[in-house]
């Protein structure tokens, strides 16, 4: 306990710096902005952003860039209560109760009561990271490469079955993702691997263009082809920002659970805040006296998704910091602002950059509470907002895009890789493929291999070290087991449902 509260401490020493606090205050901003505008997600943003984190400490820049990811589902919550629009795909769930809690005229108890909830969920989630993840790094400084092998193609398997879309196209965009990883120079031969004579691809290809490609160029084609401006005014108005306690009573109960359910599937590879919003709700409606108050104003119904949904996106930082295995796309390319600071994500992040994590674990729940303070007096801001034309938006986006690829090395050849990449994320998108496992197999390509090299290396190239070490196989265990009950019709029918709902 002495030792956690010595670690806090180091941590308030660090995100109390004026410049950090700024970083926090302008990442929370933004993302409560990019959450309430439909069609500029967190992913996106991030993607832009990173080039301007160049310029920044490794932690100032990584606490900006989680400001923008929690912050996201703040700004959600707004848009989905007052409008019915979703901003985020998690706040999807809050609209099925906080819109008709809205037309009742209790818009504000709605926003009162998710912000609340968000900050509490934070606030939870804060200190099961400040408690759980050192324990865990510690465990993960064990590991053998045959574990680290493994637990990663356990984390691709889970991310695969649990992404949306068909599981043989999720495993497509994972090995294509490992694929794009390997194009370069090999670090051990120094033989040039698929880089088809382009001479600037002998380094391999940049996760800034590939990043801004998938997640923000092709955003902009997506929008565009079917945007309908339905943000155009407010359809309910906000009342009074009192809760009664009898709403509390309802409220509180629910936030706390869906607090859990937050941070347990949070952690899960493919989970991050949507997974844990729609559990959340399910159990509410499931486990209620009366379900059928749920769709007509249940206050449950905007508690516990939005306690869940930030718990999520808080709670998919340990396994990125502490495992070095990205959870989600957003936290896939949390590891890749880390790598470009040279900063490799894993158990060695706690010992040997304790600024930067106990900083980072500080600043959420400061960047929470600037959230709770700052949202409500602005909600009329953010709802005003929705009133700019999305074609007056997606040309800055692209300038953005194009500036962000050409800072990274100056080359030309970046902004070709993002509008290659465009394209090519377009053109998935249309075709039923989820980028976010073709990111997720980039990212933990290079570190795979990396390992499978190291145990085959010691093991002098018999592959049946994997079996013989109980936690690989462990690992290898699961990750079949999942694999297996992605293709199970009962289970197939489930994910296909839930994707409807």
């Amino acid at each position: 306990m002495t030792e956690l509260f010595a670690n806090l401490g180091q941590g308030f020493s660090v995100a109390l710096s004026w410049s950090n606090l700024g970083f926090c205050f302008t990442g929370v901003l933004l993302g409560t902005l990019v959450g309430a505008l439909p069609g500029v997600g967190p992913v996106a943003t991030i993607a832009i952003l990173l080039p301007v984190t160049f310029t920044l400490d490794p932690t100032g820049a990584l606490i900006m860039l989680a400001g923008i990811y929690y912050g996201a589902q703040y700004g959600g919550s707004i848009v989905a209560i007052l409008l019915n629009l979703p901003g985020e795909i998690s706040s999807v769930v809050t609209t099925l109760d906080g819109y008709p809690l809205a037309c009742q005229g209790r818009g504000g108890e709605a926003l009162v009561v998710a912000a609340v909830g968000s900050f509490i969920a934070g606030t939870v989630t804060t200190l099961v990271i400040a408690v759980g993840a050192p324990p865990l790094s510690r465990m993960a400084q064990a590991f053998q490469p045959t574990d680290y092998f493994a637990l990663m193609l356990l984390g691709l398997s889970l991310a695969t079955v649990l992404a949306r879309g068909s599981v043989l196209k999720g495993i497509a965009m994972v090995l294509i993702g490992v694929f794009l990883g390997l194009v370069g120079t090999d670090v051990n031969s120094g033989v040039l691997r698929f880089t088809l004579g382009i001479p600037e691809l002998a380094g391999g290809i940049g996760f800034v263009p590939l990043a801004m490609g998938l997640f923000g160029i092709a955003d902009i084609a997506i929008n565009l082809e079917g945007a309908k401006d339905t943000r155009a005014r407010l359809s309910a108005k906000v009342s009074r920002l009192r809760v009664p306690w009898a709403t509390w009573r309802r409220a509180l109960p629910a936030i706390f659970r869906g607090t859990g359910i937050g941070v347990v599937l949070g952690v899960l590879p493919g989970g991050g805040s949507i997974l844990g919003a729609f559990a959340a709700y399910l159990f509410e409606k499931r486990s209620a006296k009366d379900p059928s108050r749920f769709g007509r104003g249940a206050i449950e119904g905007v508690a516990a998704p939005e306690a869940a949904n930030n718990a999520g996106a808080q709670a998919a930082f340990i396994p990125m910091l502490t495992l070095g295995i990205p959870s989600n796309a957003v936290m896939a390319l949390m590891a890749g602002a880390l790598t470009i600071h040279g900063i490799q994500p894993g158990p060695q992040v706690i010992t040997a950059n304790a600024d930067l994590f106990w900083g980072l674990v500080v600043s959420m729940w400061l960047g929470n509470l600037m959230l709770l303070v700052i949202n409500l007096p602005l909600i009329g801001l953010w709802v005003r907002m929705l009133d700019l034309p999305y074609r007056f938006l997606f040309p800055a986006i692209v300038l953005f895009c194009c500036i962000g690829a050409y800072a990274v090395k100056f080359s030309s050849f970046d902004i070709v890789l993002t509008a290659f990449f465009g394209i090519a994320g377009y053109l998935l998108y249309k075709l039923g493929f989820e980028p976010a496992p073709l990111l997720l197999g980039f990212v933990l390509g290079a570190p795979m291999e990396e390992n499978l090299r190291r145990a085959l290396l010691l093991s002098r190239g018999d592959p049946m070290t994997f079996i013989e070490h109980p936690l690989s196989l462990s690992f290898l265990i699961l990750a079949a087991l999942f694999i297996a009950a992605g293709f199970m019709p009962r289970f197939s029918r489930v994910r296909i449902g839930s994707a409807e709902d």
